[in-house]
């Protein structure tokens, strides 16, 4: 099946929103805190859209089936990392990453991430940074697939995440 990864549109908030009530759950009903805050919220997805900063894979139909933050240098916790990152050159931060119900088990957080990979180097960055809980097992065991290294840990909202990095060639 073809994707395409693309910036979310305004008026596709309340299907994004969706996405990540479900999420919310899932990672609730796997026993984890992460996402149990209140955080993210409708209001985080809006800002995310109005700042160009919300993106949406789709299928050919343009059904949205997984989303992605994604901010280019712009992670103020990535400056007290407990650790050290690869490089301190200018890097694409992923936060939010979610899949569709409809669609889990696909590989298609991989291809996102693969897809984050390709804006990276068309904009003429080459590092990918990162975070996810402890306990986020399914992200972690994504991290490790595609080639992301250990940093160190940062911390949001008084949590301690662990945090990663991937250069890219160019």
């Amino acid at each position: 099946m073809q994707y395409t990864f693309r910036k979310a549109k305004t008026e596709e908030h309340q299907e994004i929103w969706a996405i990540l009530e479900s999420a919310i759950q899932r990672r609730k009903e796997e026993g984890s805190n992460q996402w149990q805050d209140g955080y993210p919220n409708p209001n985080v997805v809006q800002k995310d859209i109005s700042n160009g900063n919300g993106f949406v894979l789709v299928n050919q139909d343009e059904t949205i089936v997984g989303y992605a933050a994604v901010l280019i240098n712009d992670e103020p916790e990535y400056a007290n990392i407990q650790g050290k990152w690869l490089t301190n050159d200018d890097f694409i931060v992923m936060h939010r990453v979610a899949i569709s119900d409809k669609y889990l088990g696909q590989g298609l957080a991989q291809k996102m991430l693969q897809y984050m990979e390709e804006y990276a180097i068309s904009n003429s960055i080459f590092s990918i940074k990162a975070d996810t809980n402890f306990d986020n097992i399914g992200m972690l065991k994504i991290f490790e697939k595609q080639g992301y290294v250990y940093c160190g840990e940062v911390t949001f909202r008084g949590t301690p995440r662990k945090a990663f990095e991937k250069t890219l060639h160019k």
